[in-house]
């Protein structure tokens, strides 16, 4: 799988306005912490004037100031604002359909996930009619280590990357199966980048087992992904692969919504 430089943001607008918001674009597009001496040289604009934009974008609390006084990352109140435009869209739209016709041909739980900081966030997710099931909403958040989802998503990042990442994050113990060792983690990193797939067995929750794949985006970087996930003794590690096809055929036809941005018939997610 190979990664795919974010696209250049140009900075500019009509309005101060839409300039701090096209700068917000620019930093938000990137997988990294920016300096203003690196704005600077990429955007040609005058130190004095990225500076100010910088102070008014962490002022709203849209990014926040790192540390060491010279790096910015995107602030809480832009990763809220992401998450709900995600949660708000999908709930009633062309993704949730998808999920619909997946829980349908495969019988169990389906959700669609993001990373948000050092966890995964459950966008959108159609639950299965069986009785014995275990009960995520929408908005639920679950630990970057331990999840299908997470893992996937953190596979695409530079050993560096995750190291940075998993250092901060909590790497706690939730079931026997748990792992919390960075050197096995990034292991199982190659194999999952490898094979496009990550599986959770029973690693978050004793008894569940969870199978994710990505959603491809021709233009970067994805940050989202489609799994399925029921109690073990209906879902094993070996028959949660064998529903790997219709995953992908879901994030395929997600991936087709996002970037048409209108709805698509079901019937063609089977073909």
């Amino acid at each position: 799988m190979e990664l795919i430089r974010e696209p250049d943001v140009a900075v500019n607008g009509d309005t101060p306005t839409m300039r701090l918001f096209s700068l917000l674009e620019r930093i938000a597009a990137k997988d990294q912490l920016v300096s203003l001496q690196s704005l600077v040289e990429e955007t040609g604009l005058p130190k004095p004037t990225l500076h100010r934009m910088l102070q008014q974008l962490e002022g709203a609390g849209l990014l926040i100031r790192q540390p060491d006084g010279r790096h910015y990352g995107t602030g809480q109140r832009l990763r809220r604002l992401a998450e709900n435009l995600l949660l708000n869209a999908t709930h009633h739209g062309a993704r949730h359909a998808v999920l619909r016709h997946l829980v349908d041909e495969l019988g169990e739980s389906c959700n669609v996930t993001t990373l948000s900081g050092n966890e995964v966030v459950y966008l959108d997710r159609v639950e299965t009619p069986e009785p014995l099931r275990f009960y995520l909403r929408p908005g639920s958040r679950v630990p970057i280590h331990s999840s299908a989802s997470g893992k996937l998503i953190l596979s695409q990042m530079s050993p560096a990357q995750r190291r940075k990442l998993l250092a901060h994050a909590p790497l706690k113990q939730y079931t026997p199966k748990t792992v919390t060792d960075l050197d096995a983690l990034e292991e199982e990193f190659v194999r999952i980048r490898r094979d496009g797939f990550a599986l959770d067995d029973e690693e978050y929750l004793p008894g569940l087992v969870c199978v994710a794949v990505l959603v491809p985006y021709a233009t970067g970087r994805s940050n989202l992904c489609v799994a399925v996930q029921a109690p073990v003794m209906r879902l094993t590690p070996d028959k949660a692969l064998q529903a790997l096809p219709a995953l992908q055929r879901a994030a395929e036809a997600i991936s087709r919504i996002d970037a048409e941005g209108a709805p698509e018939s079901t019937d063609s997610i089977s073909s």
